[in-house]
């Protein structure tokens, strides 16, 4: 076949494959990537971690020569047992499926987890790091324990062997009420279940019908480092370092090292030895009790001995006491005597001054009685200054009024007169200030009458008419 005819059928075979739109190119990608790829664990280190608004979680995991798109949905990513963050070596599982809209692929995570035990250790200790920048770990922080708790709550599992070895062992020592909070001590929501323990033995009152703890013991026994992750989570540590009740850690054996421990008040080997800080062995306790109570009954006994021999030596330097009463008691004596003689002889010298005060004063009747005199005269003179007073006052005030009478004008109308007034009530002086057709008032001396002025030499002008024309124009003068 020539180089000619293989262009030609080229060409023809181009002309008659069928045509895909972009969308039916991508769904056909997406059933080929999620049909081949349903199930997957990728391993790679975490880069470019964001968590949106909605919850979810994107980022990409990469490798030495290639990087993969990652999201992790919000219903998924709250169960998450581990914190994503940027650097950390996970294994994702998942499935694989394509993003149309930017045409690239991409992991759904279902779950995580750290990819070794060195990646483990790496973000251990850069959390470790982190808290201590805090001052999560701080010594000046830390709490003494109470000597002799009454209730301790212990948060462990409730069907390993850490309760009974802490029961047991505190039942040799010093038999405690203990209160148990069971939580899960590793897996998936051993963490949140820790974090509620711890908050919800702060939270019970004082003197509710649950009591409050005076100790906490976190306990768990030993395991490897991915056992014993729940106790190296962030919230677990936050949590008990805000505890306001003082905190035993006890995590592990006693080469196992977890951050609670260095942010609880005391640190624990094991289980065991937490009971053991809790309490102290009741037998050597009632010893060490007995032993100071004889102790403090010797140095009493010794101490009132010394002082009665102090006393003894004081008492020695005293004056005899017999002597120095016999003298007081009878210069008691000797004031007895006295005493009755001077107290008449006092009296009456006291009657004799009060008789002579008493001769001096008055008779009070008497002097009521000119008092009462003297009250009388000057009432009597200042009535009598009262009227020549006002005499002069009342015959000019008469006087005036008979005046003012005689110049009334209602004395002018008794005489036959009469006060004219126009409508409103005011005098007419004048002729002039009257018009024909006014209505005016005529006051006599018994009564007002109404009248209208028809004519009279000397009246003003008649009124012009003021009446307007039908079309509401003013009237004429004329």
């Amino acid at each position: 076949m020539s180089e000619q005819q293989s262009d030609i059928e080229h060409t023809e075979n181009s002309l008659n494959a069928p045509i895909f739109s972009v969308s039916e190119v991508s769904g056909h990608l997406k059933r080929v990537v999620e049909d081949s790829f349903a199930f997957v664990r990728v391993r790679g280190e975490v880069t470019g971690f964001k968590r949106a608004a909605s919850g979810h979680l994107y980022f990409r995991m990469k490798d030495d020569g290639a990087v993969l798109d990652a999201v992790c949905w919000r219903g998924v990513a709250g169960r998450l047992s581990l914190d994503v963050e940027d650097g950390l070596e996970v294994i994702a599982i998942g499935r694989l499926t394509t993003y149309p809209g930017r045409s690239n692929y991409q992991i759904v995570v279902e779950s995580i987890e750290i990819a070794g035990e060195g990646a483990l250790l790496k973000l251990l200790e850069d959390r470790k790091r982190k808290l201590a920048d805090e001052g999560l770990f701080d010594r000046a922080e830390k709490r003494e324990l109470p000597y002799l708790p009454k209730v301790i709550g212990v948060v462990t599992s409730p069907t390993g062997a850490v309760i009974r070895d802490i029961m047991h062992r505190l039942n040799d020592r010093f038999p405690t009420r203990v209160l148990v909070w069971p939580v899960l001590v590793q897996g998936d929501g051993a963490a949140d279940q820790i974090v509620n323990a711890i908050a919800g033995f702060n939270r019970l009152p004082k003197n509710g019908p649950i009591p409050r703890p005076d100790l906490l013991v976190v306990a768990r026994g030993g395991g490897s480092l991915e056992d014993l992750w729940a106790f190296n989570e962030e919230n677990v540590v936050r949590a008990a370092f805000e505890s306001a009740i003082p905190l035993i850690s006890a995590v592990g054996h006693e080469t196992d090292t977890t951050l609670i421990d260095f942010a609880s008040d005391v640190r624990a080997p094991t289980p065991t030895a937490a009971a053991e800080m809790a309490v102290p062995v009741r037998s050597e306790l009632m010893a060490l009790v007995q032993d100071d109570g004889a102790r403090i009954m010797r140095a009493a006994g010794r101490f009132v001995a010394e002082q009665r021999i102090h006393l003894q030596g004081l008492s020695r330097g005293l004056p005899d006491l017999n002597q120095l009463l016999a003298n007081q008691s009878q210069r008691l004596d000797d004031w007895s005597e006295r005493l009755g003689p001077s107290l008449q002889t006092g009296i009456h010298r006291r009657h004799r001054k009060l008789a002579e005060v008493a001769g001096v004063l008055g008779s009070p009747r008497s002097q009521v009685s000119y008092s009462h005199e003297r009250l009388n005269g000057r009432a009597n003179a200042l009535i009598r200054a009262a009227n020549r007073l006002t005499a002069a006052p009342k015959r000019d005030l008469k006087l005036t009024a008979r005046l003012l009478d005689g110049l009334s004008y209602e004395r002018v109308l008794d005489r036959g007169f009469a006060l004219i007034t126009d409508a409103k009530g005011r005098a007419i002086p004048s002729i002039t200030a009257l018009h024909p057709g006014d209505d005016v008032h005529l006051r006599l001396k018994d009564g007002k009458v109404g009248a209208r002025v028809t004519g009279g030499e000397g009246l003003a002008l008649k009124k012009p008419n003021k009446a307007k024309t039908k079309d509401g124009k003013q009237g004429s003068l004329l």
